[in-house]
């Protein structure tokens, strides 16, 4: 069962879902009402509801997968490589962690990560390109690589690569016109963060090992409590803290027990793209641990939501209104994705729409058009080369001087964003700055893996309250990567990535330092020293 118990300093979200209740926002929700988010969504929302019932409709394709699967095995192929970004890659990732099989996901455009990720053995790998459109970049760089990896090692590529895409798309076109293996047509009503229970999140997962028809059977046993009108529905219950606790624009996201691995990272993404944009929003914080210096710092913006083992789970901060989730993961997932969609009524926002998405995309493309030099450094200290936005740097001469002047800018409302375009393996330790730099500064701290963060908290970053500061940090790729066909390599690609979304930053007024990492093991060590952890 998928159960909610709520403790919440004070009682205003209970007056907010019984309005809710009176105007029967969850079965409308379920009868797939477009008018729901008033006349602007509308036809935006018309075409985007289908992943209410998608625990019907997708088991249609359980069968085709099953056969897949049993000829890939028969075949020996077991390594599964899903080349996918935002809702492609973040629920493949989620389901089958909490499944314990392997899969690689492959959601960097790093020369490292791609390299790795080309390194493996290629005899018994199968790739899952999993696009809406197959235009996204890094999907289509990644299926160039492989195509190329896989006819240097003799092996037809035709044969190694499976396509999820949306029917009609150009994907589906290439697909077929080059003879790769088998296509899955998505629900093409389904955004791509709302798309766990389609074919983008079963049809790696499932190739991967993970039981995905138990997934679709714990989200149908949640569902009736879903659309049900009653105050004790959990989806608005927990859209009601989300979003109508006064003051609290924020919510922190932690695992406190739950088997359930990596859950509040598919979670940034649902909430921060739904809600963040037209200067308003939830910004979501996910964290490691109940220990996450937010849970405790009392801070008047914040609520927090914990995914538990059980119901019994208490509030971890007295006095903050806090959310505990319990339940199976279908069930998990259909439980947020209508709340998501009960925040953004709430906060009179169109909930499937990402408008500021595309404008990082162009910087990047513009950039790879250009090929300009790189912007010079306003200095280097040690392996860091420190840039910074206009006037952010004036009169600083040192790395410890530029991130005090970046983290002097954050008041009581601000958050602080670490953007590392980096390899989330090699340089793992880094993620720990993330709670230190919190401890210091008393703020909600983000971090996110670039170019990954661009399909989540980038929209937020742009479109959501204008509150963040940033901190971007990249390195130099010695062992470079190449992409067929293309007048740009990986390296390239993402630091055209990286400069695109702090111009764009910039360009709104946010305060962003820069540190490029000329040697990118000595700079995490530098960083990691610098940030006390």
């Amino acid at each position: 069962m998928t159960e909610l118990t709520v403790n919440a300093y004070g009682e205003g979200w209970r007056e907010v879902v019984d309005r809710l209740v009176d105007e029967k926002i969850a079965s409308r929700i379920a009868a797939k009402d477009a008018t729901t988010w008033g006349p602007e969504a509308e036809s935006e929302s018309a075409i985007r509801l289908n992943w209410v019932d998608l625990h019907e409709s997708s088991r249609p394709l359980l069968a085709e997968i099953e056969s897949l699967q049993a000829d890939l095995r028969s075949e020996g192929l077991d390594r599964i490589v899903l080349s996918g970004m935002g809702g492609s890659s973040l629920a493949p990732e989620v389901i089958t962690r909490t499944a314990g099989v392997d899969l690689v996901v492959l959601d960097s455009t790093d020369p490292s990560v791609v390299g790795r990720a080309l390194a493996g053995d290629l005899q018994k790998t199968v790739v899952v390109v999993s696009s809406k459109s197959g235009g996204t970049v890094e999907t289509d760089s990644h299926r160039r690589a492989f195509v190329k990896a896989f006819t240097d090692a003799g092996i037809d590529p035709a044969g190694r690569i499976v396509v999820v895409t949306d029917p009609g798309s150009p994907f589906e076109k290439l697909a077929a016109d080059e003879g790769y293996r088998k296509t899955f047509l998505a629900d093409p009503h389904v955004g791509g963060r709302y798309s766990a229970l389609t074919a983008f999140g079963l049809v790696p997962s499932a190739l991967a090992g993970a039981d995905v028809a138990e997934l679709l059977d714990q989200a149908a046993e949640a569902a009736p409590a879903l659309r049900a009108d009653d105050a004790s529905n959990p989806a608005l219950v927990l859209g009601a803290v989300l979003a109508a606790s006064p003051g609290r624009d924020k919510v922190v996201i932690a695992s406190g027990g739950s088997s359930i691995v990596g859950f509040p990272d598919w979670a940034e993404q649902l909430i921060a793209e739904s809600t963040g944009k037209n200067g308003t929003g939830v910004l979501p914080i996910a964290v490691e641990s109940l220990e996450a210096p937010e849970l405790h710092s009392g801070a008047g913006d914040l609520v927090h939501a914990v995914l538990a083992a059980d119901t019994s789970a208490a509030s971890v901060a007295s006095g903050t209104p806090t959310v505990v989730t319990t339940g199976s993961l279908g069930g998990q997932f259909l439980l947020w994705e209508t709340a998501t969609a009960v925040a953004g009524y709430l906060l009179g926002i169109n909930p499937f729409d990402q408008p500021d998405v595309e404008s990082a995309k162009q910087a990047a493309r513009g950039l790879l058009d250009a090929q300009p030099e790189p912007e010079p450094a306003a200095f280097t200290d040690g392996s860091v080369e420190v840039r910074g936005s206009e006037g952010l740097l004036d009169g600083v001469d040192s790395l410890q001087g530029a991130v005090d002047v970046l983290l002097g800018k954050l008041d009581d409302k601000d958050y602080l964003a670490v953007m590392a375009y980096l390899d989330s393996e090699r340089d793992a330790a880094l993620a720990g700055v993330r709670p230190a730099l919190a401890t210091r500064t008393g703020r909600p701290v983000t971090f996110g893996w670039g170019p990954r963060f661009l399909h989540s908290t980038g929209q937020y970053h742009k479109g959501g309250h204008p509150e963040g500061v940033f901190l971007q940090i990249t390195a130099a790729h010695p062992d470079d990567v190449e992409i067929p066909d293309r007048p740009f390599t990986f390296g390239t690609l993402i630091s055209a990535q990286a400069a695109g979304d702090a111009n764009v930053l910039a360009e709104r007024g946010r305060p962003v330092l820069r540190l490029h990492l000329t040697d990118p093991a000595n700079g995490v060590q530098q960083l990691l020293s610098l940030f006390g952890n």
